[in-house]
């Protein structure tokens, strides 16, 4: 049975409460941020990374925090050992697969007395709540994923995630490993370069790497390296997905297989030009306008002063957006593959 032990961060703005859970396979850290009573949405990282480093960009994002807010109980779920002061794993301990990250994902449900839940997650985190989906598709309510994953690594991928490994166990989290993790997350225009110096998201993400206990890392990256191949029980999914994707992202061609598994009744996928995989940080903006027709679909409510009708903030505008796209359907609003652009705000 899951245990939880309770921490104040509320100093943090936007922090929430932090439960450390305890579940047959470890402890995890599970942030809640919002109103309990309301319907909850679960949130899960890509590699080395935690809710704050991975979503912070969403989540300041005003309007879409305010959208998240309106309508769900945010449940931040960090994999183990990637909260912000963890101790470091035991190299004795056992090693953790996918199917155990899965599988903590219900355990903390039940423990929160949670039923069907949203999901957001990114990468290797969007594989883990799909995995959950597969495994306990009466929890879930709909699938929200950023560059997602659903094969096994292929050998690029299994390659750089060993090499990762091996230099996480012999030197720790060194500047090697956070360049090859950066290029996993960022595109080349926020890296930088030679010329041009690389953008604050990029020089925030380098400082939180540092804040990670390597051998905790390694640990999960082991575990999405010895994934299994899930694709062809996608099309089983009942539940509706929204896919994002960034143009420059190195899984690109990963997430166009993707969808092309689901059902596309069910699905949609939702392509930001000019980004790397981590959407909710380099183009939080663009995932505005898509969540706000999606969670329509739900019966959910937009915020207040919403732009569906038009605003120059958006890298969406109706005229953009196929005009089946307002035709209620499956998804309460039917969402069609459709490409982004960064407009830029007239000064």
């Amino acid at each position: 049975m899951a245990e939880s032990v309770f921490v104040d961060v509320d100093s943090i703005p936007h922090a929430g409460k932090e439960h450390i859970v305890k579940t047959s396979t470890g402890n995890v850290s599970v942030v809640i941020l919002g109103d309990r009573e309301k319907p909850a949405l679960i949130t899960y990282p890509d590699l080395s990374l935690n809710h704050t480093s991975c979503f912070q960009g969403l989540f300041v994002y005003q309007e879409a925090f305010s959208l998240l807010l309106r309508n769900f109980c945010i449940y931040h779920i960090s994999p183990p050992g990637h909260e912000s002061g963890a101790a470091p794993a035991s190299p004795d301990e056992i090693p953790i697969t996918a199917d155990d990250l899965a599988d903590q994902i219900v355990e903390i449900l039940n423990y929160f007395g949670l039923g069907t839940v949203m999901c957001l997650g990114v990468t290797a985190g969007a594989y883990i709540i799909t995995l959950f989906a597969l495994k306990y598709s009466g929890r879930v309510m709909g699938l929200i994923l950023v560059s997602p994953l659903c094969r096994s690594p292929s050998w690029t991928e299994w390659s750089c995630n060993k090499l990762m490994s091996s230099i996480l166990y012999l030197c720790g989290m060194c500047s090697v490993v956070q360049e090859l993790l950066l290029r996993r997350y960022f595109s080349k225009a926020v890296l930088g370069n030679i010329d041009v110096p690389e953008s604050d998201i990029v020089k925030s993400c380098r400082q939180s790497l540092c804040e990670r206990q390597s051998y905790n890392v390694l640990r999960y990256i082991d575990a999405i390296n010895g994934r299994p191949d899930i694709s062809d029980g996608l099309w089983k999914l009942k539940c509706r997905s929204l896919i994002f994707i960034g143009e420059n992202s190195p899984f690109h061609h990963e997430a166009l297989h993707m969808t092309s598994k689901l059902d596309r009744r069910l699905s949609a996928l939702v392509e930001v030009q000019s980004c790397g995989s981590m959407v909710t940080q380099e183009q939080p903006d663009a995932m505005l306008m898509p969540l706000e027709y999606f969670l329509m679909g739900y019966g959910f409510h937009k915020q207040q002063n919403s732009h569906l009708s038009v605003s120059p903030r958006s890298p969406l505008s109706p005229t953009s957006i196929s005009p089946e796209l307002f035709s209620p359907e499956s998804m309460g609003l039917k969402l069609k593959p459709i490409k982004t652009t960064r407009i830029q705000e007239e000064v």
